[in-house]
């Protein structure tokens, strides 16, 4: 352990083997360590047996749920946008061939009471119940603005600045109402609270554009897929990866204490009375508990069930936001199911979550508005979990540390942490122009 490394990197969570990826792509010499015998860290995935021992502090899960390794259960479950930055940073690193993906069936959300599926294109506009037949028209056409906008041809801006032009300001000029723009901004847009309709309207369509072109890239029903065996995947893939490029990866190394100069900048980190020397350090707040805040908390319900969720046409896997406004909060709630179709449960058993930043002590009362619309679960878990952000100023203590995950069920907000930090570890801007068709989804 005693060599020199560019960059040592604690935990193996899913933010963490990507930028060890990304490190060792570019010719970094890398260290990778976790304190726990398992990948994954917080973002790991769970067999039942390992499930029982964390939430139920036994280790018997009842037998008619079948074997506990036909179980792979992500604690951070999240879909991957079809074109989204995710899928192009896989590229980018390789790592896609190491990785099977299947396309999600359902994406949903929720209006006045019920579940419906998001629209994605004018004509699906046209279709949807959840407007009326005039505001469907109105809504059409400022779908086809948004199919028909591109940046570079001033003669698709309709006269709009969009770099000027609010979101509000451009939903005004289409007449759109409140309840359209609930579900636009919240559902396909994945805006996490309202704050959008005061900014730069071009975010907004930049985000619509990148739903409609996911959908339409696997045909399915939804924009997002997600890896076979679940994400608990990714973190054994890009440990593979980090090996070819000549990294390094250590489970199971007790304590990982961070070393200063006497400037306060990173010199290495001990564990087991051995010190590796580096210049930089990657790690997840539990790491560096004194260069951290907490931020909020998520609420979370982990579920098994031997059902789909109602009312999303028999998806084996799906989303469904629930908006605040919906429900009268001040952030979002997020379902998340998925089942035997990307290997995650035995035939028959499905996996849900409900997750949404907590604004209470009650995880049971809050989810309920999510929960009511699973029906009957055979299993239910409770958790929470605090949010930390850094502190720190990585130029002068040469720490990047990651933002603690979130409780939205797909990946937009984890990447663009990510990609940051990317910027920030090495000065450059991650190229994203890849050949998207390089991560094919897994044939049926």
């Amino acid at each position: 352990m005693d060599e020199e490394y560019d960059v040592i990197v604690l935990g193996t969570g899913l933010k963490e083997c990507i930028l060890s990826g990304l490190l060792s792509v570019d010719g970094l010499k890398v260290l990778h360590m976790d304190r726990n015998d398992y990948y994954g860290g917080e973002s790991t995935s769970l067999n039942l047996i390992q499930l029982w021992k964390r939430f139920r502090v036994s280790d018997k899960p009842p037998a008619h749920l079948g074997s506990s390794r036909d179980y792979n259960v992500d604690m951070i479950p999240k879909y991957i946008m079809a074109n989204g930055a995710l899928v192009r940073v896989l590229i980018h690193t390789d790592v896609t061939k190491y990785l099977y993906f299947k396309a999600v069936d359902g994406s949903f959300v929720y209006n006045k009471g019920k579940v419906h599926k998001v629209p994605a294109t004018d004509m699906e506009a046209l279709k949807s119940p959840l407007m009326g037949i005039f505001e469907k028209r109105r809504t059409r056409k400022f779908f086809i603005f948004v199919q028909d906008y591109n940046e570079s041809d001033p003669k698709t801006h309709e006269g709009m600045d969009l770099t000027s032009v609010t979101t509000r300001e451009l939903i005004a000029k289409y007449g759109l109402d409140d309840n359209t723009m609930d579900f636009i901004g919240h559902a396909l847009a994945l805006h996490r609270d309202d704050r959008y309709l005061d900014e730069p309207a071009l975010d907004t369509v930049k985000r619509m554009k990148l739903y409609a072109e996911s959908v339409a890239r696997f045909q399915g029903g939804s924009p997002y897929i997600y890896p076979l065996y679940g994400l608990g995947e990714l973190p054994q893939a890009f440990a593979r990866l980090s090996a070819v490029y000549g990294g390094t990866y250590m489970l199971n190394k007790p304590e990982c204490k961070v070393e200063f100069d006497e400037e306060g900048k990173v010199s290495g980190v001990t564990s087991e009375g051995e010190t590796a020397k580096c210049k930089k350090v990657v790690c997840d707040p539990s790491y560096l508990p004194n260069k951290v805040r907490k931020v909020g908390k998520v609420a979370r319900a982990i579920c098994i069930m031997s059902h789909p969720i109602p009312n999303t046409n028999d998806s084996q896997s799906v989303q469904v936001i629930l908006p605040q406004k919906q429900l009268g909060r001040r952030s979002d709630m997020y379902l998340f199911c998925c089942s035997y179709s990307h290997n995650v449960a035995p035939k028959g058993k499905f996996i849900a979550f409900v997750s949404t930043e907590a604004e209470t002590d009650q995880p049971e009362i809050e989810l309920k508005p999510g929960l009511d619309l699973l029906g009957p679960v055979d299993e239910i878990f409770f958790d929470m979990y605090d949010r930390y952000e850094p502190v720190n100023e990585p130029s002068l203590d040469n720490c990047f540390i990651s933002t603690s995950y979130d409780a939205t069920t797909h990946f937009e907000s984890t990447v663009v942490d990510v990609l940051n930090m990317y910027t920030m570890i090495t000065g450059k801007i991650l190229d994203l122009n890849v050949d998207l068709s390089a991560a094919s989804a897994a044939e049926e």
